[in-house]
């Protein structure tokens, strides 16, 4: 519970500055209301080739080094399609 405010921190300025990334729609960063540890990060693409150009920026590789001790298991992803609402300049689902 001690991390928890600064990977909040953290984890808002990478938001602010990936929002400002072409390649990146939406950037949520959501906190569970009955478990103020737990977060879920929704990060909405523009092409398939923006997670790699996001994964380079110095703004994510500073908040991954930050946060990586704060964690409590290894981050993982998954991968979903946008079937509503219709976003413009979201590429189709493959």
């Amino acid at each position: 519970m001690d991390c928890v405010e600064a990977f909040k921190q953290a984890t808002l300025e990478n938001a602010r500055n990936s929002i400002l990334e072409p390649g990146i729609a939406r950037f949520d960063v959501l906190q569970k209301q009955d478990d103020p540890t737990s977060f879920v990060l929704v990060e909405i693409y523009r092409t398939e080739d923006a997670p790699a150009k996001h994964k380079e920026t110095s703004h994510y590789q500073k908040w991954r080094d930050l946060v990586a001790p704060m964690m409590a298991e290894p981050r993982r992803s998954q991968k979903f399609a946008n079937l509503s609402p219709k976003d413009e300049g979201l590429s189709p689902p493959t």
